[in-house]
C-alpha cells in the first residue's frame, strides 16, 4: 500500500473550503489559500459590522415610532433612564414595530 501525500490532503482541504469561488481561486491551491485568507478577514470584519448595523436599525425604528408621537429619540432615552425602565434598544424596537399600544404605554410612563 502506498503512502498518500500529506500535501495532497492539505490541498484537498483548501480546495473544499474554496468551493464556490471563481476561476483560479477555486482551482489553484496558492490562489485559493490567498482568497480564503481574505474571505476570513472580511467575514470577521462583517460580524463586527453586523452588530453596528443592527443597533442603528433599532434606533431608527424606535425614532420613527417616537416621531409619530411627537417625541425625539434623545428625550425618550433620557426619560427611560430617569424612570428607571431598563429595556434595551432591541426590545424597544421590537415592541415599537409589533405592539404599538404597549409602546405608547411605555412612552406615557416616560413622559
Amino acid at each position: 500500500m502506498r503512502v498518500k501525500s500529506i500535501a495532497a490532503r492539505k490541498h484537498r482541504k483548501v480546495k473544499k473550503l474554496a468551493k464556490g469561488f471563481k476561476q483560479a481561486r477555486r482551482r489553484r491551491v496558492k490562489a485559493a489559500k490567498e482568497a480564503l485568507a481574505h474571505a476570513g478577514a472580511y467575514a470577521y470584519h462583517g460580524r463586527k459590522l453586523r452588530k453596528r448595523d443592527m443597533r442603528a436599525l433599532w434606533i431608527t425604528r424606535i425614532n420613527a415610532a417616537l416621531r409619530v408621537e411627537g417625541v425625539s429619540y434623545s428625550q425618550f432615552m433620557s426619560g427611560l433612564k430617569k424612570a428607571k425602565i431598563e429595556l434595551n434598544r432591541k426590545i424597544l424596537a421590537d415592541i415599537a414595530v409589533n405592539d404599538p399600544n404597549t409602546f405608547k404605554a411605555i412612552l406615557s410612563q416616560v413622559k
